[in-house]
């Protein structure tokens, strides 16, 4: 019995001493992986990318001690970074970089106090890129692959390091005895003397206190103040417009908004922004001689008699100043304020967003400026810094008489904002004419689930509205990509590209009709009918115009497109008029063509007016958009196609294709035959 139990009682014995030798041998292994494992210290100074930082932390008293004794987080720009700097990085921006928090990128908020003194706040911001998130320190991205990495130091303190792309920039006091802490918007706005900055901004805090308007830069919480400098408040008449909307409309409340961590043209509503007036701000970027500017646009939505609606655009001369509510951005003029003519405005920007336009306007389109500032109401459309790039302007500058034809058709004697525009543009094709004599612009609007794109088209050229809206006091302005009547494309990627005649470069694939139309090497007249011409034989004669769009109708179809393309040779509307009063014969890729041109006016009487008409085989055939201008010949837009009876055969009793071309009262004329044999039958 005894020798029984000795040897049950060693069973869990046995077991008891297994197990602490398993627990001992992995206390020695647990204990090295900790001790092995670099302290961020030694990763600082191990990593040679991030030898700046480590050299102003070893250099900083009072950041060395904090590091070697608490928790923090450190937020370590790389050396390029620092090159990057437009200041000799003082030792005690070590602080604003670093927190008495061990947080991972997980666990970071809207905001986080740095250890500088005053503690002022870093600023969080998380956005969606591609699907993929990037995170913010004020206006510095963190280096995501680089960061998160967690170690503990010699005080068994956890510490956190992550890389970022900018030196996190304070605000600086000058005041020796009494220095600023963490200043809120307010006590930045009257207390900007005895800081650390390059501009005045007296003009705009005087206007601030006359409106009784200091609480919303004292507001708790986190917005966006943008502040105008005193350069930006000429001509004179100019402050007296500073009123407390227009100062409500320099706030965005309970959003700060650091300019690379806010997307661009995405709309944010002011303070004034309610039933009676609605404000908005978005940034935007706007090329100009050595790259591209940062500004910031007002959009008065709904105005009223002392806020007219419209586009104020105000560049940012100082982004990105952290303060204690928020984050204040310096512009060179205020927002909202409308109170400069166009003219005024090209003058004003003169190395902004149409400098070179306003070059050449200046240089060899001075009869253009006299006409601007002569017009009482005018729309603007001015191409932007970089669609004059196109190296097509050089020769055009030299042709004074082209270049005025050119730059009149860029104005419209009529007020056109973009509202406008768009419901004409709903209801029926929007054209309106320009100071180009007979030269029409034509709008289309393209719309997607997240936004509305304008598109305007003058002289063949398909320009995008890029800044819309722009107010002056005597019109309106929008931004657009392309030089208009300056052509681009050739005859094939018109056709390819313009959404009015789908059909008849559909029809034109067959048979590979459409390459002749790359050769740059030839010049080509295309009379194209326009997709509602093909439309309105799809109803009238279904079966024919199904036909027509048959693979097995393909050569017909090529003869019939032959038949509209004039070759070696560009003639503009003008020119035909001229030598086809009596009928002209054209050669064409198939036969010739005979035609006579005729001018017309508005309501369709031969005048010399502002459009016209061919006469093709006694049919009457209105040119809907003359002379679309092609690097390689031109098109005209015609509103009915050139067939004859004989083009189309379609067997079973359906009625000749060009039938359809008639009047009603000839219509019924002309198918009458067929009914009476019906009836007959």
């Amino acid at each position: 019995m005894d020798v029984l139990a000795v040897r049950l009682s060693s069973r869990p014995l046995s077991i008891f001493v297994v197990t602490l030798l398993i627990a001992a041998s992995a206390i020695p292994r647990e204990t090295s992986a900790a001790h092995s494992k670099k302290t961020v210290e030694q990763k600082l100074k191990e990593d040679g990318s991030l030898s700046k930082f480590a050299e102003l932390l070893h250099n900083n008293v009072e950041a060395n001690t904090t590091f070697g004794v608490r928790q923090v987080s450190l937020f370590v720009p790389t050396n390029s970074a620092f090159e990057k700097y437009h200041k000799n990085p003082d030792r005690s921006i070590v602080l604003y970089h670093m927190t008495n928090l061990p947080q991972t990128l997980e666990q970071l908020r809207d905001s986080i106090s740095s250890e500088l003194d005053g503690n002022p706040p870093l600023w969080v911001t998380r956005q969606n890129s591609g699907g993929k998130e990037e995170i913010y320190i004020n206006n510095a991205k963190i280096i995501r692959e680089r960061s998160n990495y967690q170690a503990k130091n010699h005080n068994d303190k956890n510490q956190v390091l992550h890389v970022i792309d900018e030196v996190l920039e304070p605000v600086v006091s000058t005041i020796p005895d009494s220095p600023i802490y963490n200043p809120d918007a307010y006590q930045f706005l009257n207390q900007f003397e005895n800081l650390e900055l390059d501009y005045r901004l007296r003009s705009y805090r005087e206007r601030v206190q006359r409106n009784s308007k200091s609480d919303i830069f004292k507001a708790e919480g986190r917005h966006t103040f943008f502040i105008p400098i005193d350069e930006g408040f000429k001509p004179s008449p100019r402050p007296e417009k500073i009123d407390k909307k227009v100062i409500d409309g320099h706030v965005i409340p309970n959003r700060v908004l650091f300019t690379r961590a806010t997307p661009c043209d995405v709309e944010y509503e002011t303070l004034a922004f309610g039933d009676m007036l609605r404000v908005t701000i978005s940034f935007t970027f706007q090329p100009d001689g050595k790259g591209s500017k940062l500004y910031v646009k007002s959009n008065t939505l709904v105005g009223d008699g002392n806020h007219p609606s419209g586009v104020v655009l105000g560049e940012i001369v100082k982004a990105n100043i952290p303060v204690k509510n928020g984050v204040v951005h310096l512009i060179q003029r205020p927002l909202m304020v409308v109170d400069t003519t166009v003219e005024q405005f090209l003058e004003e920007n003169v190395d902004g967003p149409l400098y070179k336009f306003y070059e050449i306007i200046m240089n060899y389109g001075s009869e253009f400026m006299t006409r601007i500032t002569k017009v009482k109401a005018l729309t603007l459309f001015a191409p932007s810094n970089t669609a004059l790039n196109n190296s097509n302007l050089n020769n055009l500058i030299q042709n004074r008489e082209k270049l005025r034809e050119i730059l009149n058709l860029h104005l419209v004697e009529e007020l056109l904002p973009l509202e406008r525009i768009k419901d004409n543009s709903m209801k029926q094709l929007f054209q309106v004419e320009t100071a180009a004599d007979r030269k029409n612009l034509y709008f289309n609007i393209l719309t997607n689930e997240n936004n509305v794109t304008l598109t305007v088209e003058g002289g063949g050229v398909n320009a995008t509205v890029i800044q819309p809206n722009i107010a002056a006091t005597n019109g309106i302005v929008h931004i657009i990509d392309r030089v208009l009547g300056v052509p681009y494309t050739t005859v094939y990627q018109k056709l390819a590209t313009d959404p009015m005649l789908n059909k008849t470069f559909n029809l034109g694939q067959q048979e590979r009709f459409n390459e002749q139309l790359n050769d740059t090497r030839k010049r080509f007249t295309y009379f194209v009918p326009r997709d509602s011409a093909w439309d309105k034989a799809e109803i009238l004669s279904p079966s024919a115009h199904k036909k027509l769009f048959m693979k097995e109708f393909s050569y017909h179809v090529k003869q019939i497109l032959e038949r509209h393309l004039v070759v070696d040779h560009a003639y503009n509307m003008a020119d035909l008029k001229n030598i086809a009063n009596s009928t002209v014969i054209l050669p064409t890729v198939r036969d010739v063509l005979k035609i006579r041109v005729k001018e017309i006016d508005k309501n369709g009487a031969e005048t010399n007016g502002s459009g016209y008409y061919l006469e093709w085989q006694g049919e009457r055939i209105h040119v809907f958009r003359p002379d679309v201008e092609c690097t390689n010949g031109v098109i005209h837009v015609i509103d009915s196609a050139l067939l004859k009876e004989s083009d189309v055969i379609v067997t079973g009793g359906s009625m000749p294709s060009s039938l359809l071309l008639l009047s009603p009262l000839a219509f019924l004329a002309q198918l009458a035959p067929f009914l009476i044999v019906k009836f007959l039958l």
